[in-house]
C-alpha cells in the first residue's frame, strides 16, 4: 500500500496547488497585439534546410575563406544556437507564473525561431568545413588553427554564462527578463539587416533576411509586454533592469562589437585573430561589418533602447565603450547576467 498522503478520501475539493507550478492551466487573453505576433510567426515560418543551398559553390572559396566564414557562424552559435534552451527556460517560467495565453504562445514561437537559427548555424558550419562541429574539425590553414583556439575559448565562456542564466531565471521577475531580451533583439535586428545587405551568397542572404524578420517579431513581443507591465514597474526592479542592460552590453558585444577583456576570459591574441578572419571573410563576399561599423551599429541600438527605458523613467547605465553616458555600473557578476540573443 502506498504511503503517499491521500486527499481525495478526506475532502470534497483538492488543496490549493503550491506555486510556482504550471498547474492549474488557464487561457486568459488580454494583450491582443501578442496574439497577432503569434499568428505572424505561423505565417512567416521558414525551414533552413529548404534554402537554396545548391547555389553555394564551395569550390569557389579557398580553405582560408571557408574557415573564416565558418568561424563567424561559430561565433554566432555561442549566442543564436544557444538560444533554444535559453528561451525554453523562459517559456517554462511563463507557464509557472501563469502568464496569459498569448505570452506563452509567443515564447513558444521564439523558441521555435531560435531552433531554426541554430539549425542555420549548424548547416553553414558543416557545409563550409565538411565537418559537423568546429572543435573536432582538423584545420587546413594557419588562420583556421588560430580560429579553432578562439572557438574553444568562446564555448568555454558561453558555458559559464549558461550556468549563470540558470541561476538568474528563477529569481528574476519577467519584467526584468524582458529588458534583457529586448536589448538582444534590437541589436540583432541591426546586424542581420547589414549582413543581408552586404553578403553576396544567395543562401546566406536569404537566411539573414529570415533571421532578421524573426528578430523583429521578437522585438515586438518584448515591446508589447513592456508596454503592458512597465507603467507599474517598481523602483527595485528598475535598478535591476539598469544593471541588466550593462550586463547585456558586456555579453552581446562579443558578437556585435568585440568582447570586453574585463568580462570575457580570452587569450591576448583573440581579437587580432578574429579581425584577420573577418577581413578575409569580407573580401570573400561575406558581409561582416567592419569594427567601426559594428561600434556605430551598437551605439545606435543602445540609443534606441535608451529611448524605450527613458519612457518608463528607468535609469540607463553608462556604456563608455560606445560613447553612452549614464549611471555607473561596476559590479556585474556571472550569476547576475541574463545572456540572450
Amino acid at each position: 500500500m502506498s504511503s503517499k498522503e491521500r486527499f481525495a478520501d478526506k475532502m470534497e475539493f483538492p488543496p490549493e496547488i503550491e506555486q510556482p507550478n504550471v498547474y492549474p492551466l488557464s487561457w486568459h487573453r488580454k494583450t491582443e497585439k501578442l496574439q497577432e505576433v503569434w499568428e505572424a510567426s505561423l505565417r512567416e515560418y521558414w525551414k533552413p534546410e529548404e534554402l537554396p543551398w545548391d547555389t553555394l559553390d564551395l569550390d569557389s572559396y579557398t580553405w582560408e575563406e571557408r574557415e573564416c566564414i565558418a568561424y563567424w557562424w561559430t561565433l554566432l552559435s555561442v549566442f543564436d544556437a544557444s538560444a533554444p534552451p535559453v528561451f525554453a527556460e523562459a517559456l517554462i517560467k511563463t507557464y509557472e507564473v501563469h502568464e496569459e495565453d498569448p505570452v506563452r504562445k509567443c515564447f513558444f514561437s521564439v523558441t521555435s525561431d531560435e531552433q531554426n537559427h541554430e539549425i542555420m548555424c549548424g548547416l553553414s558550419i558543416t557545409k563550409l568545413l565538411d565537418h559537423p562541429d568546429p572543435l573536432t574539425y582538423e584545420p587546413k590553414t594557419d588562420i583556421g588553427r588560430r580560429l579553432q583556439k578562439n572557438a574553444k575559448w568562446l564555448y568555454f565562456n558561453g558555458a559559464r554564462y549558461w550556468n549563470g542564466y540558470k541561476t538568474a531565471v528563477p529569481k528574476y521577475d519577467l519584467a526584468v527578463l524582458f529588458s534583457s531580451f529586448l536589448m538582444g533583439e534590437i541589436a540583432a535586428a541591426t546586424i542581420f539587416k547589414q549582413m543581408y545587405e552586404n553578403s553576396r551568397e544567395p543562401v546566406f542572404k536569404e537566411a539573414f533576411k529570415n533571421i532578421g524578420r524573426d528578430e523583429g517579431r521578437h522585438m515586438a513581443i518584448c515591446m508589447a509586454v513592456m508596454e503592458r507591465d512597465y507603467p507599474g514597474i517598481s523602483e527595485e526592479h528598475k535598478a535591476i533592469v539598469t544593471k541588466q542592460i550593462r550586463a547585456g552590453y558586456l555579453f552581446l558585444s562579443a558578437v556585435l562589437y568585440e568582447p570586453p577583456a574585463d568580462f570575457w576570459d580570452l587569450p591576448s591574441d583573440f581579437i587580432a585573430n578574429q579581425r584577420e578572419a573577418e577581413e578575409i571573410a569580407r573580401n570573400a563576399g561575406f558581409g561582416i561589418p567592419t569594427v567601426e561599423a559594428k561600434r556605430e551599429n551598437w551605439r545606435q541600438a543602445i540609443i534606441n533602447l535608451k529611448g524605450v527605458l527613458d519612457h518608463y523613467n528607468i535609469p540607463f547605465p553608462a556604456i563608455p565603450e560606445v560613447g553612452i553616458t549614464g549611471e555607473e555600473i561596476s559590479d556585474v557578476e556571472m550569476d547576475d547576467i541574463i545572456p540572450v540573443f
